[in-house]
């Protein structure tokens, strides 16, 4: 992947390009405008992570550096993690390009000014309020990593992003797990992006909170009638991951008509109906 391939990617009013970046990250591209949700382009939780009982160690480096996102318009965060919210990631993006505006929950505030987000560049989500984003349209969406979690003023700590460009629309779950009305929220999306890595007993107890499973991600997308499903959270760390040849087996045998894509790091897909 480079930034001159990016930047160069030509498409019709009624396509976007997305390209991944690994774990949840993606970056999406529509005319001339490109928005980056979960960058985690650091090996930060390796470093900072790590306990006796879970080693975090990258399976792949990163596609880019943050540096190299320089170009980009609007990075979104969907919550504090460290592999959806890197420090080093946001902060050396944000000195590499002063046009570069971030949204992120609006209980993450004082954590992305930490990061050294100036606040003026700064947008808080909070759930079901359309954030205007140039050639996009963006409307975070209540996001339970296993439960929900909210502040004392009721804003969720973590979010997914509906995105909206032109006729399209995708939606990047972030980490969720499903709940009641996420399908009624969520119907008639072109593009899903679901985490599928599940979540068990032993994972919460080291700490490691989960996500949906494959078979739920699926369903989902069956219900909600998406047009396309990607699996995402699944390859960047053995600890927390799933081969995604689950997802294949069971989107095979279980929703044969339903089209998904597994993506590698660093791949070019473009969207269109």
């Amino acid at each position: 992947m480079t930034t001159e391939w990016i930047r160069s990617t030509m498409m019709t009013d009624e396509q976007a390009a997305v390209f991944y970046l690994g774990q949840e990250g993606i970056l999406l591209k529509y005319r001339d405008q490109t928005l980056a949700i979960d960058p985690y382009l650091t090996d930060y939780v390796d470093r900072n992570c790590c306990t006796e009982a879970v080693q975090w160690k990258r399976l792949y480096p990163a596609p880019l550096q943050p540096e190299e996102l320089n170009f980009v318009d609007f990075v979104l965060c969907t919550h504090p993690h460290f592999d959806h919210a890197d420090p080093d990631t946001l902060s050396r993006l944000a000195a590499a390009s002063p046009d570069t505006r971030f949204i992120a929950p609006a209980p993450m505030r004082d954590m992305m000014l930490s990061y050294g987000i100036p606040g003026d560049r700064l947008t808080d989500a909070v759930a079901d309020l359309p954030i205007s984003c140039g050639h996009y349209t963006v409307c975070p969406v209540p996001a339970a990593h296993e439960v929900f979690h909210q502040d004392s003023g009721g804003r969720y700590e973590e979010v997914g992003y509906i995105a909206s460009m032109g006729s399209l629309r995708i939606f990047h779950a972030g980490d969720c797990c499903i709940y009641d009305g996420l399908t009624e929220r969520v119907r008639g999306m072109d593009a899903m992006f679901l985490p599928i890595n599940g979540r068990s007993y032993f994972k919460n107890r080291e700490d490691i909170i989960g996500n949906m499973t494959a078979e739920e991600a699926i369903t989902l997308a069956s219900e909600a009638g998406a047009g396309m499903l990607v699996p995402l959270h699944h390859d960047l760390y053995a600890v927390n991951g799933v081969n995604p040849a689950v997802f294949v087996d069971m989107i095979t045998a279980y929703a044969p008509s339903l089209r998904y894509h597994v993506f590698k790091p660093g791949e070019r897909y473009i969207l269109c109906r």
